[in-house]
C-alpha cells in the first residue's frame, strides 16, 4: 500500500536570512527603507498637513518651518526622493518576479501579498502626482510669489485649489487609503521578517496595532482634506489664480 503524500504549505513570513543569494542586502535595505525613511516622512507628512485643521496660517507656519530647514532641498533628495524610489523600483521588480497564486490558495496571506503590491503602485503614482503638482506645477514653496508673497504662505491655497476639483479631492482620498494601508500592513511585515514579533500569536496582535494604524492614518488624512475644502484663507495677497496671472509669474 502507497503512502499517500501531501504538500504542506507552514503558515507565517519567512524571515529574511543571509546567504540565500545576492539580493539579502538587496531585500534588507528594502524592507528597512520602508520605516525608515520613507515610512518616518510619511509620518511627518500626515502630522504636517493636518496643520491645515487650524487654518491657514498654521499650515503656512509648519510649511515654513519645513522650507527653513539648512539644506532642506538637499534632504529632500537624500532622505526621501532617492529611498523611495528604491523602494518602489525594487518592490515592483520582487512583485514582477514573483507568482501571483490568489485564486489557486485564496488564503488571508496571499490576498494581504496582493493587496500590498496594488496599494504600492497606487500609492507610488498618487505621490509622483503629488509632488508634480505640489513641488513642480504652480508657485514655488522656496521662492517668493510676483506680489512678494513668501511661497510658504501660499501653501494652503494651492493644495485646496486641487482638493476643489471632484476628480482630484477622489484621487486623493483613493491615494491616501493605498499610503495608510501600504505603510501599516509593511510594519507588520517588517516585525514578522526581522524576527520582532515570533509565533502567530504575537503577528495576530501585532496584525491589530497595524489594523489601528492603517485606519488612524486614514481618518487623519480625511479630516485634512475636509479641512482644506471648508476653510477660506481671507487674505486676499495669497490667492493663487491672481498671482498666476499676473505678468511675470513663474512656476519655478
Amino acid at each position: 500500500m502507497a503512502a499517500s503524500a501531501s504538500t504542506v504549505t507552514r503558515k507565517g513570513v519567512p524571515p529574511l536570512r543571509a546567504g540565500q543569494g545576492n539580493s539579502f542586502l538587496l531585500r534588507r535595505l528594502h524592507s528597512l527603507s520602508g520605516i525608515v525613511p520613507v515610512g518616518a516622512f510619511l509620518v511627518e507628512h500626515f502630522i504636517s498637513n493636518a496643520f491645515a485643521t487650524n487654518g491657514p496660517h498654521a499650515y503656512g507656519e509648519q510649511v515654513k518651518f519645513l522650507t527653513g530647514l539648512p539644506f532642506a532641498e538637499a534632504l529632500e533628495w537624500v532622505g526621501i526622493y532617492i529611498p523611495l524610489l528604491y523602494h518602489a523600483i525594487y518592490g515592483f521588480y520582487i512583485w514582477f518576479r514573483g507568482e501571483g497564486n490568489v485564486t489557486e490558495y485564496p488564503w488571508t496571506g496571499n490576498w494581504m501579498y496582493t493587496a500590498q503590491r496594488w496599494t504600492g503602485l497606487i500609492a507610488f503614482a498618487y505621490i509622483g502626482w503629488h509632488v508634480y503638482t505640489m513641488r513642480i506645477m504652480g508657485p514655488h514653496l522656496f521662492d517668493v510669489a510676483p506680489n512678494g508673497v513668501a511661497g510658504y504662505n501660499l501653501a494652503f491655497n494651492k493644495v485646496k485649489g486641487e482638493l476643489m476639483i471632484t476628480w482630484a479631492m477622489a484621487f486623493y482620498v483613493v491615494g491616501i487609503v493605498s499610503a495608510s494601508w501600504h505603510f501599516a500592513y509593511g510594519i507588520w511585515l517588517f516585525c514578522a521578517k526581522w524576527g520582532i514579533t515570533v509565533g502567530e500569536q504575537a503577528r495576530r496582535r501585532m496584525g491589530y496595532v497595524c489594523f489601528a494604524i492603517a485606519l488612524v492614518f486614514i481618518a487623519t488624512g480625511l479630516m485634512t482634506i475636509r479641512a482644506f475644502r471648508t476653510i477660506s484663507d481671507p487674505d486676499p495677497m495669497h490667492n493663487i489664480q491672481q498671482i498666476e496671472h499676473e505678468p511675470g509669474a513663474v512656476s519655478q
